[in-house]
């Protein structure tokens, strides 16, 4: 062999062997943009019960959040004068489930056509003793009709 030949040889070998890292870099870089796409979408969703589901769950541990989703049940919102404690009743459409909490409410709360998302702990016995609410907007606004004129 001559030393043009063992040169193109080497070469050869060199470009195969800058293929090979620059494979290998591709998959390591595709996996891992994979694996933090995974972690960050396992973060991002939310799981809730609905009323029927945490009536049948134990007792939270100490310290752990849970969060339940309903409708508040009409007419059972009440509150002391000059308090910021709430009680209200929370229905899935087959179960009620008492709750309260302390503090301002938003003002989506009291629509009818909301659902709502109580974040707090439970004791089953007791009223659910929410920490945070969040109102999910409804999806659609019913206009209210008087005398045959919008309002």
């Amino acid at each position: 062999m001559s030393s043009e030949d063992q040169n193109q040889k080497i070469k050869g070998s060199g470009n195969l062997s800058n293929r090979v890292k620059i494979l290998v870099a591709f998959v390591v870089l595709v996996g891992a943009l994979g694996y933090f796409s995974f972690l960050a979408f396992k973060g991002a969703t939310v799981y809730y019960y609905t009323v029927s589901e945490i009536i049948m769950e134990p007792a939270t541990i100490e310290g752990k959040m849970v969060r339940v989703s309903g409708k508040l049940v009409p007419e059972s919102f009440t509150r002391a004068e000059d308090s910021t404690v709430a009680h209200f009743m929370l229905t899935d459409g087959v179960n009620i489930m008492p709750a309260v909490h302390n503090g301002v409410l938003p003002d989506l709360f009291f629509n009818e056509h909301s659902e709502i998302i109580l974040e707090g702990s439970h004791a089953p016995e007791h009223a659910f003793d929410s920490q945070n609410v969040i109102v999910k907007c409804p999806s659609k606004y019913v206009a209210l009709v008087e005398d045959g004129k919008d309002s």
